[in-house]
Formats: C-alpha cells, structure tokens, sequence
C-alpha cells in the first residue's frame, strides 16, 4: 500500500506553524524548569535507615529549607535545595552541614551535589555554545552533502527539531540541565541521519524516474523508506521505554525527552524537510 504524503503537505503547514508559535510562546513566557547544575542548588540522594523516617517527617524537619523532596528507586528519597545568587563557597558547605545536621544518623549518602549560581550560569553558556556549535557544524555538512532544495529543506526542518526540543522541555516542565542538553544534541543528529537517508532516496528515484512528478518520486522515496524509518524509531522508543521502566528515576526524563526527539525528527523527516524539497525544481539542482 503506498501512502500520499504529499497529498496532505497543506495540512503539514498548519501543524508546524501551530507547534512553532505554540513552542516560542511557552519559551518566552513560561521559560525552563532550570535543574540544579544550572540554577544552582544542593542535590543529595539519602536512604531512611529505617521505616519510621518517612518523606513526610523528612519534609517538616528541612521547611526552613523548603525542600523538594521525591522518592524513587526503592525506598531511597531525592532531596534538592536551591541557593540563592550571590552565595559564597563558604554559604554553601555551611548549609550542607546544616542539612546534614538536622538530618542526622536518620538516612544515608548515595550521592551529594552543590552547584553554584556561578557555575551554573556557566554551564547555561556552555550548553548553550554547545548546541550552537554542533548546530552550525551540522549545517555545514549538510551545505557541502548537498545543495539547492536538499540544502534548504533540512537546514529549515532541523531548525524545527531544535525550537519543538525547547519548546517540548517548556511545555512538559522537565528539568533542563546538562543532561537536557545531550537529549537536544543526540536529537539533532538523529534527525539529520534521517533526513540525509530520505534524501538519497529521493536523489536515485529522481536520476531513475525521469518523467514521474516530483511529489509522487518524493511519496515513493518515502514509502519505499518508510518500515526502515519505522524500525530506527521503533527500536530505540523501545530501548527508552527499558529505560523509563527500569533505569530509575533520574533517567525517566531523560528517556520521556529522547523519545520526543526521535518522534519529532521522524515526522520532520517525512513532512517538513520533504515537504520543502517539494517546492523546488529538484531536476535543475546540481550537486
């Protein structure tokens, strides 16, 4: 059974302008749920050592910290305390000893982390370059591997994937940190990997079929890609659905962002990088 894509290509302009606006607005006036590496804070992981210091009683001891507390693996509780700007070194160590104070021999350390306000706002920017970088490198590439339509259909659609990745970590409230930022990078790449497979497809059916309309070689390239596409995306939605299930729960955001990635960059991979190719005299282009 071959499937029109083309058919709908209208349809496809209105949902990317849709998730577009929607995404820029929620970033502007919404923003990001920062983490603790980048708004700065006190991250530790404790275990009760025993059943009768519970989350709730953990809660009431730390208010003055106004704590965010969260169960996961087990009976094992995340604990995070955000510092305020302008705090020193010194500041730091010193609430951490009061927590840990008041805490008491009630639990134990799987992990302790301080990030700084400074620090943080330095990795911001250095996330930030990172996605800038490999932004910039990946449109290099794909002008050199390509020109014309090609050049201009997956530059646009991967300037899509980055603003819905954005868009998608404001809107669902996930916590953006350095781990956020590797979802957004291996989201990237995924994407043009895909865009380039569809792509050569399309390039080959167009030297094969000379006469055929350029929508129905785009829909045959499509069809005739389409299970390789499905299994990519399939097999690793599977492997995060692994990870959701029984990585903990530090990875569960992380696998919930990685399968939008892969969802997104398969549908801009289909739709929106095709759907521009479609608007250029493809047989003309020389590259």
């Amino acid at each position: 059974m071959k499937l029109h894509f083309m058919k709908y290509r209208k349809l496809s302009y209105w949902i990317s302008a849709i998730c577009i606006v929607l995404s820029i607005l929620s970033v502007v006036f919404k923003g990001f749920n920062y983490g603790i590496d980048f708004s700065g804070g006190i991250s530790m992981e404790v275990k009760p050592t025993n059943a009768e210091y519970t989350i709730d009683k953990m809660r009431h001891e730390l208010a003055e910290f106004k704590p965010e507390l969260q169960a996961v693996d087990g009976d094992a509780i995340l604990l995070r305390v955000g510092l305020p700007k302008g705090v020193t070194d010194e500041q730091q160590n010193a609430k951490v000893t009061e927590i840990k104070d008041i805490l008491g021999d009630n639990v134990t350390y799987s992990h302790v982390q301080v990030v700084g306000p400074k620090i943080g706002s330095e990795l911001i920017r250095g996330g930030v370059l990172a996605i800038l970088v490999s932004f910039i490198m990946m449109s290099i590439y794909i002008w050199i591997r390509y020109r014309g339509g090609y050049a201009v259909g997956s530059f646009v659609s991967l300037v899509f994937d980055l603003v819905l990745m954005f868009g998608f970590f404001s809107i669902a409230g996930l916590e953006f940190n350095q781990t956020a930022i590797a979802v957004i990078l291996m989201g990237l790449g995924y994407s043009v990997n895909d865009k380039v497979v569809n792509y050569d497809r399309i390039d080959e059916n167009l030297k094969k079929y000379h006469k055929m309309p350029v929508s129905d070689i785009i829909d045959l390239a499509v069809n005739e890609m389409l299970y390789r596409t499905l299994m990519t995306s399939v097999s690793t939605i599977l492997a995060m659905v692994g990870i959701y299930m029984f990585g903990g729960q530090m990875l569960r955001e992380f696998a919930v962002a990685m399968t939008f990635s892969v969802v997104s960059g398969t549908l801009t991979s289909v739709y929106v990088s095709n759907v521009i190719l479609y608007h250029f005299n493809l047989r003309e282009t020389d590259y």
